[in-house]
């Protein structure tokens, strides 16, 4: 498991696990982010994790009282070099799949024809590529529980708009580029918005308030408005 180190201010190191978007590199984030989940140390403080990358926040305080002739980042560092072997052959926590019902087109997705038409794909094309992904979410990121999704076909992939929206209903389903994500939460942002799920994906009521995290797969699946409606309703 190759690994590069790099301080993030004097609390915090970045353990970069290369420079590419892959799920070797994504499993052994996720090996790692699993273990301090079973095993949270007395001086971490959260971890972030990333596309290639996981960041760890430590208390330097916590360290110094334990370790006073070690300056706190090489102490860190030296106790994730030790770990990392020892995560080699460990699997990381297994994934889930989840559906996410879209109605595509018209109001709810009104980019969906500027797709297509770049794309030299009829709008059922573009459905019918978009809902036959299949996604990984390497993280959550942006806004709360905004995922971050590798997968997409590029035969789909349209650059951001050249001016941003100001409000992006909650639900709505963007493509950016090469990447497909689904906005949370009502906010600003530049992604060509081919349709819009009824499912909350971020819920600051519950323990766990986003229904996404990183390692989940997902499947996005076509349902026309009335069931759209619906659905609506009873979320």
């Amino acid at each position: 498991m190759n690994a590069h180190f790099y301080p993030l201010g004097d609390q915090a190191v970045t353990i970069e696990f290369g420079d590419s978007i892959n799920e070797e590199s994504h499993q052994n984030i996720r090996k790692l982010a699993a273990f301090f989940d079973e095993n949270p140390p007395g001086w971490l403080i959260e971890y972030i994790p990333a596309f290639a990358s996981l960041t760890l926040f430590y208390n330097p305080l916590f360290i110094r009282k334990q370790q006073k002739h070690t300056l706190p980042y090489e102490w860190v560092v030296g106790e994730i070099k030790a770990l990392l072997p020892t995560l080699t052959h460990k699997r990381a926590n297994s994934s889930r799949t989840i559906e996410i019902p879209v109605c595509y087109g018209q109001k709810y997705g009104p980019d969906l024809a500027h797709v297509a038409e770049r794309n030299d794909l009829s709008e059922e094309e573009v459905i019918h590529l978009h809902t036959n992904g299949d996604y990984l979410v390497y993280m959550i990121g942006f806004a709360p529980g905004f995922p971050y999704l590798g997968g997409m076909d590029k035969r789909i992939q349209a650059p951001r708009k050249p001016d941003p929206r100001l409000r992006i209903p909650a639900g709505s389903v963007g493509i950016a580029g090469e990447q497909t994500g689904v906005y949370p939460l009502e906010t600003p942002g530049g992604w060509q918005l081919i349709g819009q799920t009824p499912l909350r994906l971020f819920r600051p009521e519950d323990a766990s308030p986003s229904l996404l995290k990183a390692g989940d797969r997902i499947r996005f699946v076509e349902i026309s408005e009335r069931e759209f409606l619906r659905l609506k309703e009873e979320s």
